[in-house]
């Protein structure tokens, strides 16, 4: 069995000394703009070489995280943050993007390089291609189960990569690395550090006929439970998981510390183990514990297999807390409160009446009162008797976090004392810092004066352990003290502190030597000449032709480019290439269920997981073209001889990443809808393959394991026979927007944005920046819709090359972030 690190998040110095006191063996935080968390106040170089020196201190890692997709201007920037990160103590990074991955273990081997979950794995054939290419860690997709979590752990233990899951706090409601739908509501992308959590806000399923479709309460389509995992810690040690994720980088320090505080103690007492640290202060249950810090209700379904209602809350996306009592009696604006749980003096109390929840108020606890006391609260306007009261924040808990964040020293290491003192004999003091699961034992020791006779009152050993083992303001705290004392020995007290206290200085730089030599070795940052050569060089290496230049004028680019098209039926294959298609592509479940054309490409999906193999790769043949929507699906088409084309979902942003993506086998590249037509430009330049762009179709905002037709609370659990998978149904937002809901045969949803794109106008800049394939995503079309878009598209290239202007957009479209590029 291995022991998991218990992973803290810190948004702030703050957080981060909260994350160490509650018992962290490692935390994670961001530096500058370059992380999924940008809105967190994240950290300068100087407070982060505090931090790291904090950490490494108390036997802790410290992880970077630069987990967004990296445009191509921002590629010398990036590596820059990475080594200026690694001077300042940083252990490992996390990171998203492809081509950062590859320039990262390429030119900073000292360092951890880890992928982000924000790179969608979740096969044990990814897991293992990126151990091989140098990856420590892979944090997998929040959406799998036990069983799946310990076969990818064994598939990368292989190639000595370790797999990291997310163990508590907020689930995102879409696969990870796939959603769009911040960057769609507004230029906010969750790919790029800025989600405005949109998934949080009212959803109603609704029909073609704008008619709710399920329970008036559940307006909240899109919000999960928060997850939590602290019933599973030893079957995450069982399956060979090397950390515990805490979520939490834009969380409070008092947040940080209690959930890190009970996973510290839950795994501890799960395992029968000592963390070697010192003990964080127990404070009642750890579920108890957990619900106060904050929670949307508990959920762990994903780790069980489950993707139900039961993970979903529905009904609010904010703060659920601990139900703590109800209002027995009213008096007025003063309600008494009979407590089931304990309450504390200052503690913020919700009051929310069943029949009109929205008509909530919360006020102070007044004084501490324990489980089966009442207390008389002041409100703001009467509630009714019976109306719950939640606990939703614990003073008691922002004083446990304010007094352990208050210290120099938010955590010390447990070090052994030796003190050797005979007569005639250097006085020695030896310090040995007890192991954690990142700090490995060290020792040091100082000399003093030779230990002279007694004159008055001799020394005890009684005396040298009390005054020796008190170890002041070092970062340091004496588990135990062993004293060799000879008889007769004299020495004053002074002397046995200022040796002390020297042992103590070397033992601290004998923890910190190895990560300053390390910090040493890093070096600068290469700028655009050096990468550039580099990725020739690479080319070479691997076998990956040089990009050809884009020739000829705009005409002539219209001759060669292609309509390529994706159906969802038979009639609509048909009709698409009827109207001047020249490669029509389908899903690969589609193809299963039903009778396609010959010669169409399928499309993997962007899930593909251990169960999915199978089925998505059975269409895969050696010489044939298909799309794929994962790294894995990448590997294993490469690997039979296909064609794999890479999928949008796939991030491709800088040519570092169109070179590591051919080496691995990509044979075209269909760029993502956040990139602007200069960025296409940027990243098509790099390609020595076709690149492909959809110029129309709804694009698809959401991936989820969860089936959004469940909200319909009419689920059969028959997904191949469940009739609401044929209606028209719809998500409408708060902006009273209706986004296209499909589910497929696995249950797994996808939402799409209520219009279209239609970058027919610009498809002559299109053309210039170097995009040779067209695409027109049909999939929420009829036969009728399919031919008619498919035949603009031929029409505004035919256009093109004869010369005439091109079409006006649609009414109702958008032309995405061709023109604007994404926060």
């Amino acid at each position: 069995m291995r022991v998991p690190e218990v992973l803290a998040p810190a948004g702030s110095l703050t957080a981060f000394k909260a994350a160490l006191a509650g018992g962290a063996d490692a935390v994670y935080c961001g530096l500058g703009d370059f992380n999924a968390r940008r809105g967190a106040d994240n950290f300068d170089e100087g407070q982060l070489a505090e931090a790291c020196r904090l950490a490494h201190l108390a036997g802790s890692r410290v992880y970077l995280t630069v987990n967004i997709a990296i445009q191509e201007g921002e590629m010398p920037r990036a590596l820059a943050l990475v080594a200026r990160a690694g001077c300042a103590g940083v252990d490992g990074v996390i990171i998203q993007d492809w081509g950062l991955l590859a320039e990262v273990l390429r030119r900073y081997p000292q360092l951890e390089a880890h992928v982000s979950t924000q790179a969608n794995i979740h096969d044990a054939v990814a897991v293992r291609w990126l151990g091989e290419q140098g990856a420590t860690r892979v944090t997998l997709s929040r959406e799998l189960s036990l069983p799946e979590i310990a076969v990818l752990a064994a598939a990368g233990a292989e190639e000595g990569c370790e797999v990291e899951c997310f163990a508590h706090g907020a689930l995102c409601f879409c696969y990870s690395g796939l959603c769009q739908m911040s960057a769609l509501r507004g230029p906010r992308s969750a790919n790029r550090g800025l989600c405005a959590q949109p998934c949080r806000l009212p959803h109603e399923l609704v029909d073609e006929k704008g008619r709710r479709v399920g329970p008036a309460a559940w307006e909240r389509g899109l919000c999960p439970k928060d997850a939590k995992s602290t019933d599973h810690v030893v079957e995450l040690a069982d399956a060979n998981v090397a950390a515990l994720k805490l979520e939490g980088r834009m969380k409070a320090p008092e947040y940080v510390y209690e959930v890190t505080a009970s996973y510290r103690e839950a795994l501890d007492a799960a395992l029968g183990r000592d963390s070697g640290m010192p003990p964080v202060p127990s404070a009642g249950s750890v579920e108890r514990r957990l619900k106060r810090a904050f929670n949307r209700d508990f959920t762990d379904a994903y780790l069980l297999g489950r993707s139900d209602n039961e993970m979903m809350s529905y009904e609010r996306s904010n703060n659920r807390g601990e139900l703590i009592g109800s209002v027995s009696k009213a008096q007025g604006k003063r309600a008494l409160v009979v407590a089931d749980a304990p309450m504390g003096a200052g503690d913020l109390l919700e009051f929310r009446p069943v029949a009109e929840p929205d008509q909530f108020l919360t006020a102070l606890c007044p004084e501490d009162v324990s489980a089966g006391g009442t207390v008389w609260v002041d409100l703001k306007r009467p509630m009714a008797p019976g109306t719950p009261v939640r606990l939703l924040r614990s003073q008691a808990a922002l004083d446990r976090a304010a007094r352990a964040t208050s210290r120099d020293v938010p955590r010390r290491r447990l070090v052994d004392v030796e003190v050797l003192c005979h007569v005639g004999e250097p006085l020695v003091v030896r310090l040995t810092a007890v192991a954690t699961l990142h700090g490995e034992s060290v020792s040091a020791e100082a000399q003093g004066p030779v230990v002279e006779p007694a004159r008055t009152r001799e020394l005890t050993e009684q005396d040298v352990a009390e005054h020796v083992g008190r170890l002041g303001t070092s970062p340091f705290e004496a588990r135990r003290v062993t004293v060799a004392m000879g008889p007769g020995c004299g020495m004053g007290f002074s002397t046995l502190h200022k040796v002390r206290a020297q042992a103590a200085d070397a033992l601290e730089r004998a923890i910190l030597a190895p990560f300053e030599a390390r910090a040493a070795s890093i070096q600068p940052a290469p700028g655009f000449p050096a990468i550039a050569q580099d990725l020739a060089t690479r080319r070479q290496s691997a076998g990956v032709l040089e990009p050809a230049p884009v020739r000829g004028g705009t005409a002539h680019r219209a001759e060669e480019a292609q309509v390529r098209v994706l159906v969802s039926s038979p009639e609509a294959a048909v009709a698409a290439t009827a109207a001047g298609a020249d490669v029509v592509y389908a899903t690969v479940d589609d193809l299963a269920h039903a009778v396609f054309p010959a010669g169409m490409v399928p499309v993997l999906d962007e899930v593909c997981r251990p169960g999915d193999t199978a089925r998505q790769l059975a269409r895969v043949e050696a010489g044939a073209p298909c799309a794929v929507g994962t790294l894995g699906e990448l590997l294993q088409a490469a690997e039979k001889g296909a064609l794999p084309e890479v999928r949008d979902c796939v991030p491709v942003h800088n040519p570092s990443a169109v070179v590591a993506l051919e080496s691995a086998g990509a044979r075209a590249f269909w760029l993502s809808p956040e990139l602007t037509v200069p960025q296409v430009a940027r990243v098509a330049a790099a390609a020595s393959v076709p690149v492909g762009l959809t110029v129309w179709g709804h694009t698809r905002a959401m991936t989820s394991e969860h089936c959004v037709l469940q909200m319909a609370d009419a689920c059969i659990h028959d997904c191949e026979r469940c009739g609401l998978r044929k209606r028209s149904l719809f998500l409408k937002n708060i902006d009273g927007r209706r986004l296209p809901v499909r589910t497929d045969s696995q249950g797994r949803s996808r939402i799409w944005w209520s219009e279209p794109l239609d970058a027919v106008p610009l498809l002559d800049k299109l053309l210039q920046a170097g995009v040779s394939w067209l695409g027109v995503d049909a999939t929420l079309l009829d036969a009728e819709g399919t031919a008619r878009e498919t035949a603009r598209v031929a029409a505004a290239l035919a256009a093109l090359r004869e010369g005439r202007p091109l079409p006006a957009a649609e009414p109702g479209s958008n032309l995405g972030h061709l023109k604007r590029a994404v926060d």
